[in-house]
């Protein structure tokens, strides 16, 4: 276990910190207004905000991908699968795959404005990866997503590949799914997978320690507390907070996932990555923190805009090529 800071001394980038200002002028009034409307408008959205983030985060020139529209024992799954430039590997069983699950508050995104990050993390890799493309709210409310995402990796057990060969990794939202898919292998006696990686993860859903961390004064230069908590709850609809897939705890256990957790310093949700962590440690697992001074939240989708993204993807691909 370790707690750092990712990166040597006590600040980030000139250029990240000349970034956070523009972030907060520009990016949290788009998302202010995102969650002034009903569902219609939201939906009506979606198309826009997914396009932005497309040119924010490109995809790497010689990535691959392929559609997935399969059935399991469970019922559907979809997503795609990518491979980032240069990765070689076939889709078979027995090899090492990485089990990718996107955040953005459970409302937004898809494996097509996350193919950017996904497949950088293939090409460092040198491994296939496979996007789930899980339900979203608010046409789709708790617990949907949670269900696409058991049912996605027993389709990969189904597929042949080994647990431990799968390292799951995951944003956001990404974050506390990946939790509740090791909550429900322990109860369902279901083999864990061998590692994760989280990028700026959700635990809470109820956006409490967000709205408490904003309330001492952080200012996250993305979004604010009171807009992630709108967006949560169109998915979460009135479920109550106790809810074992809502605040996730595991049993100890010698089998969890070895795990690296980066989360911007300056982000709102960096208590819920600490949350997190603290939670894998106390159930036994190994756990790394990496905290990113003046980083915003899941910084490492846009390469182009600061160089910690770069570095941050780089690290956590060195992560998984030690564990798995």
């Amino acid at each position: 276990m370790s707690v750092n800071t990712g990166v040597p001394g006590a600040r980030g980038s000139l250029r990240a910190r000349a970034l956070n200002g523009s972030m907060t002028r520009v990016v949290q009034p788009a998302f202010g207004l995102a969650t002034l409307g009903n569902r219609q408008i939201l939906s009506a959205m979606r198309p826009l905000v997914n396009r932005t983030i497309n040119v924010a985060s490109p995809v790497p020139s010689g990535t691959r991908t392929e559609n997935v529209r399969a059935t399991a024992a469970s019922g559907q799954v979809r997503g795609e699968w990518v491979w980032g430039p240069g990765v070689g590997q076939r889709r078979v069983a027995d090899t090492p795959v990485i089990y990718y699950l996107h955040g953005s508050g459970y409302v937004i995104c898809n494996p097509r404005t996350h193919r950017g990050l996904v497949s950088r993390l293939s090409r460092q890799t040198d491994r296939v990866a496979f996007s789930l493309d899980y339900r979203l709210a608010p046409e789709h409310q708790f617990p949907a997503a949670g269900d696409d995402t058991v049912r996605g990796y027993e389709w990969l057990l189904d597929q042949g590949y080994r647990p431990e060969n799968i390292v799951v990794a995951g944003d956001s939202a990404g974050g506390h799914l990946a939790m509740d898919l090791l909550a429900d292998n322990q109860a369902q006696s279901r083999p864990q997978p061998r590692a994760m990686v989280l990028f700026s993860p959700l635990m809470d859903p109820t956006f409490g320690l967000a709205i408490a961390r904003e309330a001492r004064g952080l200012k996250d230069p993305i979004i604010k507390a009171k807009a992630g908590q709108h967006f949560l709850d169109m998915y979460t609809a009135g479920a109550p907070a106790d809810h074992p897939r809502m605040t996730v705890s595991l049993r100890p256990s010698g089998d969890l996932p070895t795990t690296l957790i980066q989360v911007g310093a300056r982000e709102v949700m960096s208590d819920d990555a600490r949350f997190l962590h603290a939670a894998l440690i106390a159930a036994g697992a190994e756990s790394e923190l990496q905290l990113w001074p003046d980083q915003g939240h899941v910084f490492q989708m846009f390469p182009g805009l600061t160089p910690e993204s770069r570095r941050a993807v780089s690290e956590a691909a060195k992560f998984v090529r030690s564990v798995a």
